[in-house]
Formats: structure tokens, C-alpha cells, sequence
């Protein structure tokens, strides 16, 4: 039997960063929410907490070299959830690879593991690594994508605009999805790396959301921007036709438990809000004790059942067992759960709960995107109906 109880050093990595999340986001998230940035010094101590991560916990440091189940997934679940309860637009901010992680580790060489990675983890201050896959016209529709990558001797040119990146103004290392052959759909795709100050890339606009608005959010340019041959991600591999888009994908599989992860934080974190709220408050209104008990229910077994789905998606990629399908129920879940949750704190607390006085109005704004970005809710029925059906290719 398989069960997802934390096992000592789990939950002693959850009880850190939660105490982290109380002691420090929690307190500043409303600043960061009004000023849309974090503190140089906030952003420091965020770097650190993620080297006191492996401190606190020797066994988490790393799995490198171990053959059995790695704990990279869990760690990211656990971690997630936790840190969003504090903040999520602030955790976006922890100096790392991010989504550079997973896509390198996934489908790059070792050598590029090395290479790439060496240059987040090895540099001076905070440094950071982003995604780029998101275009104008080729969200949900990636067979659309007109980022193109077209070899020049040792090297690719690339050429396009991505939109909607996660600390893309500021990253040092990028992963950028384009295609070699525009002709080919998503066969034609692979992953780039692309190094900060890299001539011909250049960062527009920097974008004003209606949630996470501490978090950076950037659109990035690419005009002849040239990159060493040995810059696609997977290396002469790449270069065979059935690697397409699998790289991405396969990126997307390792990340999305987390980031269902991060979506049930901000859900319990309404929910926790509003059950102490209504200890105080309810008790005045006996009429609407019954209404707040069932909605409060409803909302902790819906949280439950999505962090199930969470940890359950990476207990098999920590196993190296295939787990897409499993990845997408996380996310199709997650997010829809804590939508609700921030729903039933507002509708609980009533016009409070509207209120710049409370964070309630926060959270409802900051998880709508937990919706939208990495695959949409809409998205990933598909993908789920599809493995069900066996038309997934």
C-alpha cells in the first residue's frame, strides 16, 4: 500500500519552511502586493533559506549518483505548499534554476546538466533561471509557435517573441522552446539555452497582472540571437525527428505537481484565515453557523483531495515512473480547489472579506493564473481525457 504520510525528514523540511513562511512572508506579503517588488534583502534570505533547505535535512541535498527514488518532487509539493501559504508571489522571487530545472534535467546531456545548472548555482548573489514557451498567438495552441531556431553552421540563430515569463527580465539562464521546422507542428520543436547578455535577445515589456504582482513577469525579444550548436537541449539526441516536443512535455510532467502544490498553499491559506475568522465572528450569527460549517467542510475535503493528487504525481516522478496523466490531474485540481477556497472566504466573510483589510482579496487575485499557466485547466482535461481514451501521442 502506498501512503503519502510525511516521513521524518519531510516533515521536519515541512515545519522549516513553514516557519519561514510565518515568520517571514507572511508579514511582508501585503507590501510586496502594494509596491509589486520584493526587497533586495528579502530576496537575499530567500536564497538562503533555499541553501539552509538541504542543512536543516542532510538526506535532501541531493540524489545524485543514487539509484532508488529520488525525493526532488515531494520536496517541491511539500515546499510549495507550504511557502505559498505564506506568499506566492514572493516565492517566485527564490534565487535558482526554476523552470530551467526540470527542463534541463530532464532532457539535457550531463554534460549540460553541469554546464547550465553551474551557472545558477555557481554565480556570485542571487541568480536565476526561466522558461520561455508562452507566445501572443500560441498559448494553449503550442503547434502555432513561430519562434524559430535555425542552424548556421556551429550555431542557431533564433528569432521571435515570448510572452508571459516568470523572471525572465532577470534570468541568467533561459530555456526557450522554437521550432526547427515550422512546417512540422510540434515535431519540430526543442529546447535552447540561451545565456543572459546574449546578443540579439532583448527584454520588452515588463507586465502589470491582476495577481502575483510582486512576482516579474516579462516578454523577451529574440532578433538574430546566436547560441553555440551544443546550446539545444539534449545534444545531438535533439536532432533525431521523434524528440519533438517531448522535452517540454516531459519538463511540464516533473514541474506541475509543485505548482498544484503552490495553488492548494494559497487555498489552505484563505481557508485557515476564514475557519479563525469564523471562531470570533460566527458565533454572533447562528442563523449562518450551518451555511459555514458545510462550506468550511467542503473546502478542507476538496484541499485534501487535490494535495493527494499532488503528492501522489510526485511520488512518481521521485520513482521514475511515467506519471503525465497523473501530473495533470494535479493540475486540473489544485488550482480549481483553491479557486473555490478563495471563493468561500470571501463569500463567508462577506463585505470583509472584500476588504484590503484582510488578504483574503489578495489570494482570490492570486490564484486565478494557478489556472492558466503551465497548461490550463482546460488543457489538462484534455490530456487526461486522452490518456484515458489512448489518444495520446
Amino acid at each position: 500500500m502506498i501512503d503519502f504520510a510525511l516521513d521524518d525528514r519531510m516533515e521536519a523540511l515541512r515545519e522549516f519552511l513553514h516557519g519561514f513562511a510565518v515568520d517571514e512572508l507572511r508579514p511582508r506579503a501585503r507590501a510586496a502586493d502594494v509596491s509589486g517588488t520584493v526587497e533586495p534583502e528579502v530576496i537575499a534570505r530567500l536564497g538562503e533559506m533555499a541553501g539552509d533547505r538541504a542543512a536543516i535535512v542532510p538526506s535532501l541535498r541531493s540524489d545524485e549518483g543514487h539509484d532508488g527514488p529520488r525525493s526532488d518532487g515531494m520536496v517541491a509539493v511539500v515546499g510549495g505548499e507550504e511557502l505559498a501559504w505564506g506568499d506566492a508571489a514572493m516565492i517566485l522571487n527564490i534565487p535558482g534554476p526554476g523552470l530551467v530545472g526540470p527542463s534541463i534535467s530532464s532532457a539535457g546531456t550531463p554534460d549540460q546538466q553541469r554546464r547550465f545548472l553551474a551557472e545558477i548555482f555557481d554565480g556570485a548573489g542571487p541568480r536565476f533561471g526561466a522558461l520561455a514557451v508562452t507566445e501572443a498567438q500560441a498559448g494553449s495552441d503550442v503547434s502555432n509557435l513561430r519562434t524559430t531556431a535555425v542552424r548556421d553552421g556551429d550555431e542557431w540563430v533564433l528569432n521571435g517573441t515570448k510572452v508571459f515569463c516568470t523572471n525572465g527580465a532577470r534570468a541568467d539562464v533561459l530555456v526557450v522552446n522554437a521550432t526547427i521546422d515550422p512546417g512540422a507542428g510540434r515535431s519540430g520543436q526543442r529546447l535552447f539555452v540561451v545565456l543572459k547578455g546574449t546578443p540579439g535577445m532583448a527584454v520588452g515589456r515588463i507586465e502589470r497582472k491582476l495577481g502575483l504582482t510582486a512576482s516579474e513577469t516579462a516578454e523577451l525579444v529574440f532578433d538574430g540571437c546566436r547560441i553555440p550548436f551544443d546550446h539545444i537541449v539534449g545534444g545531438e539526441e535533439a536532432l533525431r525527428p521523434a524528440s519533438g516536443f517531448k522535452a517540454t512535455l516531459r519538463a511540464f510532467d516533473a514541474s506541475r505537481p509543485g505548482v498544484a502544490a503552490m495553488a492548494i498553499g494559497i487555498g489552505r491559506a484563505a481557508f485557515d484565515y476564514v475557519t479563525e475568522w469564523s471562531r470570533t465572528e460566527i458565533p454572533r450569527h447562528a442563523r449562518r453557523r450551518p451555511f459555514v460549517e458545510a462550506r468550511l467542510a467542503a473546502t478542507e475535503r476538496d484541499l485534501a483531495a487535490a494535495r493527494g493528487l499532488a503528492r501522489r504525481a510526485a511520488w512518481m516522478a521521485d520513482n521514475r515512473i511515467p506519471n503525465s496523466k497523473e501530473a495533470s490531474m494535479a493540475k486540473a485540481s489544485g488550482p480549481r480547489a483553491a479557486l473555490r477556497a478563495c471563493v468561500s472566504a470571501i463569500e463567508i466573510m462577506g463585505p470583509e472579506g472584500y476588504s484590503r483589510e484582510h488578504l483574503v482579496e489578495k489570494w482570490f487575485r492570486d490564484i486565478k493564473v494557478y489556472d492558466i499557466f503551465e497548461g490550463t485547466g482546460q488543457i489538462q482535461r484534455v490530456v487526461i481525457g486522452r490518456h484515458i481514451l489512448g489518444r495520446l501521442d
